[in-house]
């Protein structure tokens, strides 16, 4: 389905096609928002506008709006089914209530996408497969994915991470956000090599990442944390395996599936300590599924080289709005 389509299908709930437009984007990148991003979206000014569509989402039963502490501000929920199931959408987890954390999580992402409106948004599993197997050479293997259960009853998700991924006009650059929440950087670095086959199909690339700071930062917490992930997408992508340590890794992943006999658990025992390693421990996760084809990626110097041409890069979005102020009632109705 295209985004035009998906656009009419909900303009035929009663909606304009701006304001059906912008549920689109909510229901495929948040399913939570705020009043003010619709006003931004639609660039209007707070007014009757808004309340009058936030008024129709609400007395319909489309949305659920909650109380922000002590303020007068409102997350609303973006719940209904038959509008999910008009964009072929049931099944997304935005649907569905979450966590408090995740739901700022989603408004922050959101305000990413709609601040930059040049980028076409692909959201959903669907979208993003369809775009790749159209414009890459990949198989659908070869893409970023989880597998679920053991033979012969295997699902498979692909892009697991459930994160919008920006298309430049020119359909050249593809922007891959990724929001910082934890304190370390282990899932950053698997999700790089979950994505890392995929990147070095594409002429030019960049990881977005997304740096929450809640005012005051004296200390530059946030600052110092960013520098880490920014410090483990060098060492995943722009450091290449040595041919001699990518040869060990494939050893040691058949020895650990295979098992080993007495002459080798010293070279077993020396294995486990080099790749112990937090590069190694997400290296091993992405083995799990695509075997030995990912240490052939890791080894590899297309993706050092890609950013050395500044074609693949890092990028830094700080988030300074307010959103932790909302923190106290979100979930609250």
């Amino acid at each position: 389905m295209t985004h035009e389509e998906r656009i009419k299908r909900v303009a035929a709930f009663g909606f304009t096609d701006r304001q059906a437009a912008f549920l689109v984007e909510v229901m495929l990148h948040s399913g939570f928002f705020l009043g003010r991003q619709y006003c931004a979206f639609a660039r209007i000014v707070r007014g009757q506008k808004m309340v009058d569509f936030l008024e129709k989402l609400t007395s319909r039963r489309l949305a659920t709006p909650y109380l922000c502490g002590h303020s007068k501000a409102r997350v609303y929920h973006l719940h209904n089914t038959s509008l999910y199931d008009a964009i072929e959408q049931r099944d997304v987890r935005f649907r569905k209530r979450m966590a408090l954390g995740r739901a700022l999580e989603r408004l922050m992402i959101l305000d990413h996408v709609l601040t930059y409106r040049d980028f076409h948004w692909l959201g959903s599993e669907e979208d993003k497969v369809a775009h790749f197997l159209t414009t890459t050479s990949l198989d659908r293997d070869a893409l970023p994915r989880l597998t679920f259960g053991v033979e012969p009853n295997i699902t498979v998700r692909h892009f697991p991470d459930k994160l919008p991924i920006g298309v430049s006009p020119d359909g050249r650059r593809h922007a891959f956000l990724y929001l910082l929440v934890n304190p370390l950087p282990h899932d950053f670095r698997v999700f790089l090599r979950r994505h890392a086959e995929l990147l070095r199909a594409l002429p030019a690339w960049s990881i977005q990442l997304l740096v929450p700071i809640d005012q005051p930062d004296p200390e530059g917490r946030a600052q110092r944390l960013a520098e880490h992930y920014e410090s483990a997408f060098r060492q995943e992508l722009a450091a290449p395996l040595d041919p001699v340590t990518a040869n060990e890794l494939r050893w040691f992943w058949e020895a650990r599936t295979l098992g080993t006999g007495v002459a080798e658990d010293k070279r077993l025992r020396r294995a486990r300590r080099l790749f112990g390693t937090p590069r190694f421990r997400a290296l091993r996760r992405v083995l799990e599924v695509d075997g030995h084809r990912a240490v052939d990626v890791a080894a590899s110097r297309s993706l050092a080289d890609a950013i050395e041409r500044a074609e693949g890069r890092i990028e830094r979005h700080e988030i300074r709005r307010q959103y932790f102020r909302l923190s106290r009632a979100v979930g609250t109705a």
